[in-house]
C-alpha cells in the first residue's frame, strides 16, 4: 500500500505532513510521488489565504477525474486547517463524494485508524460513510522519532500549538485552537533525536513562537529554551518562526546575540505600516513600537537580516495608510517579505465587523507598488553582500545542472554555487561573487575543490 501527501501552507503544515507521513509508514504504507500509484492521497490544507481553499477544490476534481480514468480511485483524506474550518460541510460540496477521511488539525494522530476503517468498510459497503475526526484535543504530545523529515539536514520542532492573539484578520485561532505549550523535556528530546539522525539545523515552530513558557519548568521562557537547544551537541544552527513583535524581550535579544548557534535572521511580521490599521487589525503594537524595536534589534545585532509579512488593502486602509506601509518598508529595509492582498477569512472579527471596502484593482495597485519597492531594497542589500564570505549550509543540488548546489546563509538568503554533490549536508565557507533578484551567487573558499572550514555531516 502506498501513500502520497500534498501540502499547502506554512511550515507548521509542512511539519504536520512529516508527522502524518511517519504515522502512515508506521502503519505499513510506503511513500510514492505518483498519484496514479497511490492507495491513499492526503491533502494537507491551509486556510490563511483564500486561494489555498480553491486549490483544494480543484485538486479534488482532478482526483475524481483520475478515478474515472483508471477505474480505481485512491482513498482521499483531507487534513489541516480547511478541514478544521469547514468541517463536515466539505462532504456536501461539489466534490463528487471524493473525500473519504476528514481529519482536523488536532486529530492527526488518528489518521491511520481512520484510513484503516474506511478501507475495511469499502468491500462490504458500496458507498461507505466518510470517517471524520474534528475533535479538539489538549494533548500536544507526539511520539518521538515518528515524523519523516523531508530534509535530512534540517528538522522542524513544534514548541507551541494554537494561538491566543485573535488578530482581526487571522483564522489560525479558529483552526488551530487555543495556545498550548509543549513540555521543554519533549522539545529537547525532539532536538536531540534530530541531531542524532543527522540534522545540522532545527527550526522551532509556533504561531507565536516567542511567547513560549514551559509548562513543566516555570524558569524556562523562550530565551532559556534557546539556550538549552543551543547546548545540544550536533546542532549547528537554530531558527524559529514566527515571533510576535510585542513578545520580543530584552532576554530574547540577548540570547540571539550571545548564543553562537542562533541564526542571524529574524522573521518579524508587522502586517501594516499604519498605526491606525494596526489597531484595527488588533496587532497590539503601533508603528512607533515596531520601529523602536527594530532600532534596538539592530543596535544589539548589527548584522541581523530581517523579513516580514505585510497585508495590503485591509478593511478601511486608505491611500495615506498604505503610504505609511511604503515608508516603514523603506525605513526597515527587509531582506525579504511575504506580501498579500487582504481577503476576509471565515469566523474572524474583520469578516464579522469590518467591510472589505478596498477594491480589488486598488489592492492590486498597492501590492505591485509594495513589491516593486521591496525588490529594489532587496537588490541593494544583496549587492552589498558581494565580496563577503558567508557560512552556507548546502541543502540541495540543482535539477538542471549536475554540479550546481544551493544553500542558505545564516541570514536565510539562498546562495547558488558550483560544487560537488557530496557537499550536501555540509556547512561551507562561500565567497559571494554575484547578486540576483532573489538569491546570491558564490564559490566555496579554498582551492582545487577544498572546502576551507566546512563541517562534514556524519550521520548517526
Amino acid at each position: 500500500m502506498k501513500y502520497l501527501i500534498e501540502t499547502y501552507g506554512c511550515q507548521m503544515n509542512e511539519h504536520d505532513s512529516e508527522r502524518m507521513a511517519g504515522l502512515l509508514e508506521q502503519a505499513g504504507y510506503e511513500r510514492t510521488a505518483d498519484d496514479r500509484d497511490a492507495d491513499v492521497i492526503v491533502i494537507n490544507t491551509c486556510s490563511v489565504r483564500e486561494k489555498a481553499e480553491e486549490k483544494l477544490y480543484t485538486r479534488l476534481g482532478e482526483i475524481r477525474v483520475l478515478g474515472e480514468e483508471t477505474g480505481a480511485r485512491p482513498i482521499v483524506a483531507v487534513a489541516g486547517c480547511v478541514a478544521q474550518q469547514e468541517g463536515e460541510s466539505l462532504l456536501t460540496r461539489t466534490n463528487g463524494g471524493v473525500i473519504d477521511v476528514l481529519v482536523g488539525t488536532q486529530a492527526l494522530k488518528n489518521l491511520p485508524r481512520l484510513v484503516a476503517e474506511r478501507t475495511a468498510a469499502a468491500p462490504r459497503t458500496p458507498h461507505p460513510a466518510p470517517r471524520v475526526d474534528l475533535n479538539p484535543y489538549d494533548d500536544v504530545s507526539f511520539p518521538l522519532g515518528i515524523a519523516q523529515r523531508r530534509d535530512p539536514h534540517k528538522a522542524y520542532v513544534t514548541i507551541i500549538e494554537g494561538c491566543n492573539e485573535f488578530c482581526a484578520f487571522c483564522v489560525v485561532p479558529y483552526t488551530r485552537g487555543h495556545e498550548r505549550m509543549r513540555p521543554v523535556a519533549d522539545i529537547l528530546a525532539d532536538v536531540r533525536h534530530a541531531a542524532d539522525t543527522g540534522a545540522l539545523e532545527v527550526q522551532l515552530l509556533g504561531q507565536i513562537v516567542n511567547h513560549y513558557q514551559a509548562p513543566d519548568d516555570p524558569g524556562c521562557d523562550f530565551a532559556e529554551l534557546l539556550a538549552r537547544v543551543n547546548d545540544v551537541a550536533g546542532i549547528e544552527r537554530i531558527r524559529f518562526a514566527s515571533p510576535h513583535p510585542r513578545h520580543v524581550t530584552p532576554r530574547m535579544m540577548q540570547a540571539m546575540r550571545d548564543l553562537p548557534k542562533i541564526c542571524r535572521h529574524l522573521h518579524l511580521p508587522v502586517q501594516s505600516g499604519s498605526t491606525r490599521v494596526l489597531q484595527a487589525m488588533r496587532r497590539r503594537h503601533t508603528r512607533e513600537d515596531y520601529l523602536d524595536l527594530i532600532a534596538r534589534l539592530r543596535e544589539t545585532m548589527p548584522d541581523l537580516a530581517l523579513s516580514t509579512d505585510m497585508i495590503v488593502g485591509f478593511a478601511g486602509e486608505t491611500a495615506a495608510d498604505f503610504d505609511e506601509t511604503l515608508s516603514l518598508t523603506s525605513a526597515v529595509r527587509y531582506h525579504s517579505m511575504f506580501s498579500f492582498k487582504y481577503s476576509p477569512r471565515p469566523n474572524t472579527l474583520a469578516l464579522k465587523r469590518m467591510p472589505d471596502d478596498v477594491g480589488e484593482a486598488e489592492k492590486t495597485r498597492r501590492i505591485v507598488a509594495l513589491q516593486t519597492l521591496q525588490k529594489e531594497i532587496q537588490g541593494e542589500l544583496f549587492a552589498s553582500m558581494v565580496g563577503r564570505v558567508e557560512r552556507v549550509l548546502i541543502d540541495a543540488t540543482s535539477r538542471r545542472r549536475e554540479w550546481e548546489l544551493s544553500g542558505r546563509t545564516s541570514g536565510n538568503t539562498v546562495v547558488n554555487l558550483p560544487g560537488d554533490p557530496a557537499w550536501v549536508g555540509q556547512i561551507v565557507d562561500v565567497r559571494i561573487t554575484g547578486a540576483n533578484p532573489n538569491s546570491l551567487r558564490g564559490e566555496a573558499v579554498g582551492t582545487s575543490g577544498e572546502l576551507g572550514t566546512a563541517r562534514r555531516l556524519t550521520p548517526a
